[in-house]
């Protein structure tokens, strides 16, 4: 179907089709004629073309998402969800690339398809301007999300805390204990130490006793994320050690998990979701009033 077909079946012309089905309120068309044409072009199945619209606009009506590896996680599903659903409503499409992406990679996507921008994901916490973030950081931003979870352990007693890291470290690992730290400091208590917890039980086992060995004042494992912090409740399980009576542990970034494992896993959960549109806006340059992500919230459970 075309334009011509529209404007056929409903008796206008073809430029009143367009001026309609694009929107344009600065054309004088009155709304019986407006809906007549937004019906026939239901009606009819009329999609606009989208290489005409790109040379028209000059890029195409796609946006890029690039996730590096070690990425990949509750949040950046949820993130991945909220951003395609902004997206969708305004008419442009998500393509989501993971992996390793090289600047020459990159410009072949630019060059091929022409987007109207590429976001990538956790691009200000990789490149040192992580207090840049739309969320402002220590406001609601990952520094404010390690903040609260470090604080909730301090509000339970607990001063001597280890960070717990995945194995092979992430790309936010850095950041994560730069923020960790700084939280430590504001609130009087020592600077966590961090290990990592290897995927394989024995080894992750192995790991948490040893540092607990070295650091036997610990009383509070923070973990990266609900991943880490559910092989470490299970290490403690194998260790004899009792949660929390012993050492608590919290989680981040809740990904359901830690509600079916005993104890339940007390996590920060975060409006992944929330951040996705407003990135979409943000990479759209549309208004962005009414879309301040909630700040993250302690979910309570009985591993602290």
């Amino acid at each position: 179907m075309t334009l011509n077909d529209v404007a056929a079946a409903t008796g206008v012309s073809r430029a009143t089709v367009s001026f309609v089905l694009n929107d344009d309120h600065e054309q004088r068309i009155s709304a019986a004629t407006r809906e007549r044409v937004k019906q026939a072009a239901r009606e009819l199945g009329y999609v606009p073309h989208g290489v005409a619209r790109a040379l028209r606009e000059g890029t195409s009506r796609t946006v890029v998402l690039t996730i590096d590896e070690g990425l990949e996680g509750h949040y950046s599903h949820s993130y991945v969800h909220g951003l395609d659903a902004e997206l969708r409503a305004h008419a442009y499409v998500l393509l989501v690339r993971y992996g390793h992406h090289t600047p020459q990679t990159t410009q072949q996507l630019l060059d091929v398809i022409a987007p109207r921008a590429v976001i990538a994901f956790g691009e200000t916490y990789l490149t040192g301007h992580e207090l840049e973030d739309a969320g402002g950081g220590w406001r609601d931003g990952l520094a404010a999300h390690s903040a609260l979870q470090v604080r909730h352990l301090v509000e339970h007693g607990h001063t001597r805390i280890a960070l717990a890291v995945p194995e092979g470290g992430s790309p936010l690992a850095a950041t994560r204990l730069k923020f960790t730290g700084q939280a430590a400091r504001d609130l009087g208590i020592p600077v966590p130490d961090s290990f990592a917890a290897p995927q394989e039980p024995a080894a992750c086992a192995e790991a948490v006793a040893a540092h607990l060995d070295r650091r036997p004042e610990v009383t509070a494992i923070a973990a990266f994320n609900d991943d880490v912090a559910l092989r470490v409740l299970a290490a403690l399980r194998d260790l004899g050690r009792r949660v929390p009576e012993d050492v608590a542990v919290i989680g981040f970034d809740d990904n359901g998990y830690g509600a079916f494992t005993t104890p339940g896993l007390t996590t920060i959960a975060i409006d992944a979701e929330a951040h996705g549109r407003l990135s979409a806006r943000l990479a759209l340059r549309l208004d962005t009033s009414g879309l301040l992500p909630p700040p993250a919230r302690v979910v309570v459970r009985a591993s602290v």
